[in-house]
């Protein structure tokens, strides 16, 4: 599996989801200067969390202009999978990728914590389509400042309707609307999520649901 981590100045989480994919999947990674475009024949792209150009303007809104970023979108559009995780899901829903946007958490503070979070129930056309293998909650660690969802009544009866909702906080933490932790492309190739699953990928830290993630999404 050949991999592609998109690192911006001031990206913090690029190094962590590149080791998670080279010692728990055998993935080749290569690590993308936000100058440079993204090579050719690669499985996947990951927008890693951070704190892009600082979060000047507002997240992720420098970000999608560089040069990385015109070549994500362009694999994107030609069905390649995508995954950004915190400030990369900022930076996907910025970039047009994604719908929605992600804004100031309701109590207007950051928040480091684990997290609990819920499959969504409608999964019919959605990213856990036939995932057999999960029941009950998930928990990942969150940390953000801006992280709280929010879509016109009409983007997210057609996320909901779809099964394109990825994941959803068990007692809402920062005030998504409809608890949206994460969500999906219509084709399913493309999720954003607030939540940090390669945070959870070592037992010795007391959570490794990480991997459910990435076993799923790895292999579809």
């Amino acid at each position: 599996m050949k991999v592609a981590v998109v690192t911006f100045p001031g990206s913090n989480c690029d190094k962590d989801i590149g080791t998670v994919l080279e010692e728990s999947y055998k993935a080749k990674v290569s690590y993308i200067w936000h100058k440079d475009s993204i090579p050719n024949g690669l499985d996947l792209v990951i927008i890693p969390g951070g704190f892009s150009y600082g979060d000047y303007l507002r997240c992720g809104a420098m970000a999608k202009f560089s040069p990385a970023m015109e070549s994500v979108v362009s694999f994107a559009k030609q069905g390649g999978k995508v995954l950004g995780i915190c400030n990369g899901f900022q930076i996907l829903t910025e970039a047009g990728l994604l719908p929605g946007a992600l804004v100031n958490n309701l109590g207007l503070k950051y928040i480091c914590k684990d997290q609990e979070l819920l499959i969504a129930k409608n999964d019919s056309k959605g990213f856990w389509k036939n995932f057999k293998q999960t029941t009950g909650s998930l928990s990942f660690p969150i940390a953000h400042g801006e992280g709280r969802y929010h879509a016109d009544p009409e983007t997210i009866h057609e996320l909901e309707s779809e099964g394109r909702i990825v994941l959803k906080y068990k007692d809402n933490p920062n005030g998504s609307v409809a608890d949206i932790a994460g969500i999906a492309s219509s084709n399913g190739k493309i999720v954003g999520m607030m939540p940090h699953p390669e945070r959870a990928m070592n037992p010795y830290t007391g959570l490794s649901d990480g991997k459910i993630f990435f076993d799923y999404f790895l292999a579809n």
